[in-house]
């Protein structure tokens, strides 16, 4: 297999979201997306003990044009949202929501976060969704670690678990709106493993922590995503330490993109149309109980 090469080496700064200090790799001064992947965001927080987990995390607020996606790593989420998808997924799930043409959803601690030890560490992923499926009706699929389909390397000391599109042959359960390819990869120390990748899919390695050493590269560690040139059939690393790491592979879409805060559509008309459908209540209402 010929491994992609290094396009760009992304350092997830520290950026501060309402209060919450999150990782941001994507998008960057250096890279304003990596088509179809518009943003990530990697969170390490701890609830406070102080509040009610129902009023911690992010509160209400829409979405429009393009599927958020969280991936759980510790603890839990409480997703509710204004069409009256209501779930908690825990550590190794994840969430996956096509906002299609609008909701409005809240993302909590669940109630037991305490129990588990009051640490809430996630990624949340934008993807966005063809001009075609834009104003779909939205929709919403949750997924427990125990229903991901994983592989493990020959060594023994690599677990994929893929959540969609398909990895070294293994099929994840979530449908998707385009060609997407979404895993999460826990490596131990001197773990080895390869991927075949799509040739025409744009494809990116976020490090939560830990460190690799990429073939035809080098070393690349915690808190970068590796952005990958379109120059070959897939990738290899090798574990320099114990890594966890998000892979994406995706088939870019080539049209504009036009966001505004929440929203990501093709014209600023669009955006516009967007704020005033919010506005006036089209999104729905969430009240939390």
């Amino acid at each position: 297999m010929k491994s992609r090469s290094v396009s760009h080496l992304l350092y997830a700064h520290e950026v501060d979201m309402g209060g919450l200090p999150i990782r941001q790799p994507l998008p960057t001064q250096q890279v304003q997306q990596v088509d179809p992947f518009l943003l990530l965001h990697h969170a390490s927080v701890k609830v406070p003990t102080h509040l009610e987990p129902g009023h911690a995390g992010v509160g209400p607020h829409p979405h429009r044009g393009f599927s958020p996606v969280t991936f759980i790593f510790q603890g839990g989420v409480h997703h509710r949202d204004s069409r009256g998808y209501d779930s908690v997924v825990y550590a190794g799930g994840a969430q996956w929501m096509n906002a299609g043409r609008g909701l409005i959803h809240s993302e909590r601690p669940p109630h037991d976060i305490h129990e588990l030890g009051g640490r809430q560490e996630i990624i949340q992923l934008w993807i966005n969704n063809p001009a075609k499926n834009k104003m779909d009706q939205p929709s919403y699929f949750p997924i427990q670690a125990s229903e991901v389909p994983s592989l493990v390397s020959a060594d023994g000391l690599v677990t994929t678990s893929v959540f969609a599109g398909e990895v070294e042959k293994v099929r994840g359960k979530i449908p998707t709106l385009s060609p997407v390819n979404a895993a999460t990869v826990y490596s131990k120390q001197g773990g080895k493993m390869s991927y075949h990748l799509p040739e025409n899919h744009q494809v990116l390695l976020y490090l939560l922590d830990g460190s690799i050493r990429l073939e035809g590269y080098g070393l690349a560690e915690g808190l970068h995503a590796v952005y990958f040139k379109n120059d070959g059939e897939g990738i290899a690393f090798e574990a320099v330490e114990d890594t966890r790491m998000l892979l994406l592979s995706g088939a870019p879409l080539d049209e504009p993109v036009v966001s505004h805060g929440p929203f990501v559509m093709n014209t600023q008309t669009e955006i516009l149309e967007a704020m005033r459908d919010y506005q006036m209540g089209k999104m729905g209402v969430l009240i939390e109980e």
